[in-house]
């Protein structure tokens, strides 16, 4: 019996690990892309010899260099949209270790609500994380900057940059981007507060034609959390839970198949959602910024209570036991919550990686292929309960004409 299980969860488990690394490989194919036309058009107006697409915002960078003797002279062309009335853009360098907003000497370009646009340097710093009014301010770096609107209602920033060896390693080069849709007496205010407006930083390297950069794990490692989750929780435990509800008794009974499945999917789900979720605290434990409370909690709650399931595999008791109608009822009632909060939680994860529609709808197909395949198996279940119910009071024909016989005798 433990050869077959252990048969059962390696059977389950290759498909599903080649299907993760396949997803995986799917999610992160594309995230070095070259440039728009109409950037590329625009960089070459401007002299600029390399760009690239940055990976929030929608954004594109444009950059050249030249070393001196104490110094290297970059010239940048940022863009990104501005959707509303007014809203500002903004670039900027970090002089720091990290690739973060406190300490970037920035670039910011204002749109107002009359189409005219007005461009400034600042100094971030702790206090204007914290809230306070953010004023321009003079950075020592730029010699020539610009705002523009281009086609395609898209912005550009274009910067002369001097900056010194000592300060800046153009090889790492700490860079930071933002999009804002909100000022007042044209002075930037603070940006919306989503994941990919807090994600736009990043280390690049501008002696590497394609910008290489580094610094991008934290969102990769999103994606990895996000993918395992939706593969290990999402889909492998409902599947696993569909085989106990419809293959261990009734209306299919197919004994020891549907319990080698069974902890297959479970297992292999369990193993796999533990990774996205160990991956999801750690995330969240090197967050310096932000937090997302309610996601974190539902993580934590599944974890643990998927956790005393996984438990039931060697703790639960025996069939001749007095209390194991209990214990199964727990069990079934325990599981079936479960799978309510990691569809919940799911959805928050997508909503908090603002994945796009293609992440939402892709979980909603699985969703509609199990929940069709429920609805199939739930339908077959009771038809086949009622004819069996219909069958075993139907009176047994020949014991009827016994019971007439004896009764005419009489």
């Amino acid at each position: 019996m433990e050869r077959q299980q252990r048969m059962g969860t390696s059977t389950t488990l290759l498909p599903l690990t080649i299907l993760t690394l396949a997803f995986l490989s799917f999610a992160f194919g594309g995230n070095a892309q070259a440039c728009s036309e109409e950037f590329a058009k625009v960089a070459e107006e401007r002299n600029i010899t390399y760009c690239k697409r940055l990976r929030t915002l929608g954004a594109e960078f444009g950059w050249k260099y030249q070393n001196g003797r104490n110094w290297t002279v970059v010239e940048v062309l940022f863009s990104a949209k501005v959707n509303g009335p007014e809203g500002w853009i903004a670039w900027g360098v970090n002089p720091g270790e990290r690739a973060e907003m406190v300490g970037t000497k920035a670039i910011v370009g204002i749109k107002r609500s009359d189409e005219s646009l007005v461009v400034n340097t600042y100094d971030i710093t702790s206090e204007t994380k914290g809230g306070c009014s953010l004023f321009p301010s003079k950075i020592g770096i730029v010699s020539n900057m610009s705002m523009n609107k281009e086609v395609s209602d898209f912005y550009t920033l274009y910067a002369r940059l001097v900056l010194p060896f000592q300060d800046y390693n153009i090889t790492r080069l700490n860079h930071v981007w933002q999009v804002g849709d909100r000022i007042a007496n044209d002075r930037p205010l603070s940006h919306p507060k989503t994941l990919r407006h807090v994600d736009s930083t990043e280390k690049i390297d501008l002696t590497s034609s394609s910008g290489h950069s580094t610094g991008q794990y934290r969102s990769f490692l999103r994606l990895v959390h996000g993918v395992l989750n939706i593969i290990g929780w999402g889909t492998l435990l409902p599947i696993g839970i569909i085989t106990a509800r419809y293959f261990r008794v009734f209306p299919f009974k197919c004994d020891p198949t549907w319990f080698n499945l069974h902890i297959g999917c479970q297992l292999t789900g369990f193993l796999i959602g533990t990774a996205g979720w160990a991956i999801g605290l750690s995330l969240g434990h090197s967050s310096r910024y932000y937090t997302f409370q309610n996601h974190r909690t539902f993580g934590i709650v599944i974890f643990t209570f998927s956790t005393v399931q996984m438990l039931a595999f060697r703790l639960k008791p025996k069939v001749t036991d007095d209390y194991r109608k209990y214990w199964n009822m727990y069990h079934h009632f325990l599981g079936y919550g479960l799978l309510a909060i990691i569809f919940v939680n799911i959805f928050k994860g997508i909503s908090i990686l603002k994945g796009g529609e293609g992440w939402k709808w892709g979980y909603i197909g699985i969703l509609a292929l199990l929940g069709t395949i429920v609805f199939g198996l739930e339908i077959y279940t009771w038809v086949s309960f009622f004819m069996l119910k219909s069958e075993k009071k139907k009176p047994d024909k020949g014991n009827s004409d016994d019971a007439a016989k004896r009764k005419v005798e009489r």
